[in-house]
Parts: C-alpha cells; structure tokens; sequence
C-alpha cells in the first residue's frame, strides 16, 4: 500500500498537514485560505475536490481559516468534538458537517485508524492525533504548553511525528512587539512548546521505530529555524538517536512529500 505524507504549511499564519493513504485522503487542520489550500495541494499533484476527510485538532484560526471554502463550499466531512465544533461555528457564523468524537475515542476511517488525545493548550477542547496506517504510524501534536504523561504515551508510536518547537525562550521574552500578557500565554502550560521542551519531549518518547520527525509551528517573531534544529539535533545525538530524520515544517511552502 502507498502511504503520502505532506505537511503543507505549518506556523502561526497557518497549518495544514496531507496524508494520502490506498483508500483516504485527509487534511490535518486547515489553517491557510481556501485558495492556500487548493495551490499547496495542486504542488503535490492533489485538488481539494477529492478529499476524504479533514481532521481538526482545534478552534484557533491558523488551524480552521479555510473550513468554510473547502469543508463547507466542497461538502467534506470534518472530524472534532463538540467544543470544537461550537466553538469554530462560532467563530465562523457558519454551520458544517462534522463527525463528532468524544476526546481519547478511537474510530476508523476506511483504511486508517483515528487516535484522538487530549493536548494542554488555551482552546476549548484540542486535541492531538496518531493516525495508524499499513505503513507506519503519524503523529501530530503541535499547540501544547507542555507533553503530558497521555501526550508522550500517545506520541511514543509514531513513525512519523510532527512536533511543535514554537519558540526560543529568550527570543520571546526579548521580542519588543509581544505584550508581557501574551508572553505569559505562550509561556505558559496551555501554550506552546519551547524549543527546548520539544527537544527534551522528543527525548522521552524515542524509540527504533521513529523515523521521521518534523518541528512545527515555528514563530516567525520569536524563533529562528536554525536555532530550532540546532537544539533538537543536540539532544538527538545526545540520545544517540542517529536514525532519526529530522526537518523543519516550514510556513511558507510545503515539505518534501514523503512516501513509503
């Protein structure tokens, strides 16, 4: 069976991941625009008409910016739970089709089987997800201030994983145009992960069989790719873990689509 993984932009002005398996095609959030959308999926040779499924890990709108021109206008069905729903509802003043789960259920999807979790992080109810293929198990936990027990437990059989390295501490807390409030937030346990907390998360969790990691949701303000992948590939080769592949999701264009 061929598995395609794409993580089509990843960061504060948006995210959106691609997993094509023999029998699903499914977006992880949809953040960008439904134009963004529609041009990073025709980089990779896919159009939005066909997917299966889009998968919302929560209500923030660099994760749902393009639900209402792709899920809504397209009749796709989207996956979340019922605080996510209201919430994005809300904030949309728009009515969609969603397949409802209650966090930490398990469902299928033709294929595929769909892990939900809970994540810390400032939204109504968000969640991270691995998602079980016939080649290997992906990962996503972006958005979190810190890796709970249930996080590492969960993310611990990825192959695949893409993790969230948000921000360099100083860089936040030097930035001249974040308020002392939102600093607070970021830094905070329902904020995002540091560069280093990623890098000690990646840590608890590793295994042989993660192959593939991904930093995400990389601030453009506070964090620099560099500095990012320097920490993380310090600890990897602290831990040993040389088989690892590691790269950063960038914002502004895709990654290399990975096939196995």
């Amino acid at each position: 069976m061929s598995v395609k993984f794409t993580i089509l932009g990843s960061g504060s002005a948006g995210n959106c991941a691609y997993l094509e398996t023999g029998e699903t095609r499914i977006l992880v959030d949809a953040g960008f625009s439904p134009r963004q959308i529609r041009l990073r999926l025709a980089s990779i040779g896919r159009t939005p008409e066909n997917l299966t499924a889009i998968l919302i890990t929560h209500e923030h709108s660099d994760h749902i910016a393009g639900l209402i021109g792709i899920a809504a206008k397209l009749n796709i069905p989207i996956y979340c739970n019922r605080g996510t729903k209201d919430a994005f509802e809300y904030s949309l003043k728009t009515r969609f089709n969603c397949n409802l789960f209650n966090t930490g259920d398990r469902f299928d999807l033709a294929d595929v089987q769909v892990e939900t979790f809970a994540i810390p992080h400032d939204a109504q109810d968000p969640v991270g997800y691995l998602i079980r293929t016939n080649a290997g198990n992906f990962g996503f936990a972006t958005d979190l201030g810190h890796a709970t027990k249930l996080v590492l437990d969960r993310i611990r059989h990825a192959n695949v994983l893409m993790l969230e390295s948000n921000h360099d501490v100083k860089m936040l807390q030097d930035c001249p145009r974040r308020a002392w409030s939102l600093k607070q937030r970021i830094l905070g346990r329902h904020g995002h992960l540091s560069n280093v907390a990623a890098a000690e998360t990646a840590a608890n969790i590793m295994s042989a069989e993660l192959k593939h990691l991904y930093l995400a949701h990389l601030s453009r303000e506070c964090n620099k790719p560099e500095l990012a992948q320097h920490i993380m590939a310090e600890q990897l080769h602290h831990i040993g873990a040389t088989h690892v592949q590691m790269q950063i999701a960038a914002q502004d264009v895709p990654c290399a689509t990975l096939s196995f």
